[in-house]
């Protein structure tokens, strides 16, 4: 396993985090089950756990907090807060409300006092930024979360962050979870740019692009990944943006069976590749997924490697946009753009 300096922070991070959100109802991973995939992953190197408080409404933060006794301290335990937490209305966001109720939660699920990396969910469009980094450096100073950072922010909102907590004399968010794969490479264009600019740590999220380059999705194969069966639309090959990713993932594959390697060590291999990136989360269903996934732990790509990804997924290229996570309200809402 390899480690790198999350951001300016100075806490050593393992290349490959642990993602829980398969932990419990989404993944149908039972505690018994979780807590092995824990073990296996510590003995492998990871030193990493990433969870948020709406996976499975609660139950994977529950999972992972058993899972942990009595290791607390040699583990970077991260959550997340902001997407919605039941219907009412006040129980979402990245207002002080919210933040502060919400993290509670998460401490107790979690049964700890505090967590390293507390990151929100989503750019909430209805709180200023103010409001949010002044509760989260309050919520620092109780000593109830050692840092915290974003998930899927726009670029220009990380700026705009930025400016507002050197403008107000707060603490600044230190690290973003942006999705990055070989098929999905937008993030190269604004927000990579900006985490190097800034020295933002950047745990990607979805490196293997929802089991697309796993290495079960191959032409004139049916597709039953555990993704494919509650998100059948990303999946129909009738639709064209899945049509260009099923031709390139079979280029892809020939690309690392030339290089000796497995699609996931290639799918890994790509995004720490990028010197932006400090780590990538993998989120193991299974012990055999995990096993899988650990055996990119060391894999460096050398530049034809990467000269022919880029021949086949240019970099900045996204080849299903529809599937991004940070385009800006004015864009899907029209009553945001007209007068």
């Amino acid at each position: 396993m390899l480690y790198r300096t999350l951001g300016r922070t100075g806490v050593q991070v393992s290349t490959l985090a642990l993602g829980a959100m398969n932990f419990g109802a989404i993944g149908r991973t039972t505690q018994d089950e979780a807590t092995a995939i824990v073990d296996a992953a510590l003995e492998g190197g990871i030193n990493v756990i990433d969870t948020a408080d709406m996976y499975g409404g609660g139950e994977s933060e529950e999972m992972v907090g058993k899972a942990i006794v009595g290791r607390r301290d040699d583990i970077v335990l991260a959550t997340k807060a902001g997407l919605p937490m039941g219907e009412e209305r006040n129980h979402r966001g990245s207002s002080r409300r919210w933040l502060v109720t919400a993290l509670d939660n998460s401490l107790r699920r979690l049964g700890v006092d505090h967590v390293d990396l507390y990151q929100i969910h989503r750019w909430d469009p209805s709180t200023g930024d103010e409001e949010t980094l002044s509760a989260l450096t309050d919520l620092q100073r109780a000593g109830k979360i050692r840092h915290f950072g974003t998930s899927t922010f726009p670029a220009y909102r990380l700026v705009q962050a930025q400016w507002v907590a050197r403008e107000h004399h707060l603490s600044r968010y230190v690290t973003e979870q942006p999705s990055y794969s070989i098929l999905q490479r937008g993030v190269e264009t604004h927000v990579l740019p900006v985490t190097e600019q800034y020295g933002l740590g950047v745990l990607v999220w979805s490196p293997l692009a929802s089991g697309w380059l796993s290495g079960a999705v191959r032409a004139g194969r049916s597709i039953a990944t555990s993704r494919s069966t509650f998100m059948p639309e990303r999946f129909d090959t009738t639709i064209p943006a899945n049509r260009a990713r099923l031709e390139a993932v079979e280029r892809l594959a020939k690309v690392a069976d030339d290089a000796g390697l497995t699609m996931i060590q290639l799918a890994l291999g790509f995004v720490t590749a990028h010197p932006a990136v400090t780590s990538a989360l993998i989120g193991p269903r299974t012990l055999d997924h995990l096993h899988a996934q650990l055996a990119a732990a060391d894999t460096v790509l050398p530049a034809d490697v990467l000269d022919a990804i880029d021949a086949i997924v240019a970099p900045g290229t996204d080849l299903a946009p529809h599937e991004k996570y940070d385009t800006p309200p004015a864009l899907l809402d029209p009553s945001l753009r007209r007068r």
